[in-house]
């Protein structure tokens, strides 16, 4: 049997201890992980504003973990556009996101629903220093 190749994605803006927890329990699970990081403009699309870090940034921060064997620079939400370009074994999501990509199991890609870190979040780093000042 080959190495099991695992997927997740995210924005890692302001990189926090959630966003280590996420990459750290999906490397458990897997022998290589591809973590997906979003492009300025795909969040820009969805959140509508740009991330604080920028993109090169933000994938050199996730590069170096030692958990991530490869960064992909993702320009799509479309995660059955990502598992036809690249087939990974397992997808790992945080479970706020929980049956929603169930429709990737129909092709033959395990999902795993992660856990969140509690009271952690990026917008919630955002509004504490707003608070501050």
């Amino acid at each position: 049997m080959g190495k099991l190749i695992g997927y997740t994605q995210g924005t890692y803006d302001m990189f926090h201890i959630g966003h280590l927890n996420l990459i750290k329990n999906a490397k458990r699970r897997c022998d290589y992980l591809i973590v997906g990081v979003n492009t300025d403009e795909l969040v820009e699309s969805y959140k509508h504003k740009r991330p604080i870090i920028p993109l090169a940034e933000r994938a050199e921060i996730v590069r170096a973990i030692r958990y991530v064997d490869e960064v992909l620079i993702t320009d799509t939400l479309d995660k059955k556009a990502i598992w036809d370009k690249i087939r990974f074994d397992e997808i790992y999501i945080g479970d706020d996101w929980k049956g929603k990509f169930d429709f990737l199991k129909d092709e033959g890609c395990e999902v795993v629903y992660l856990p969140r870190t509690p009271e952690i979040s990026t917008t919630q780093i955002k509004k504490d220093l707003n608070d501050k000042m």
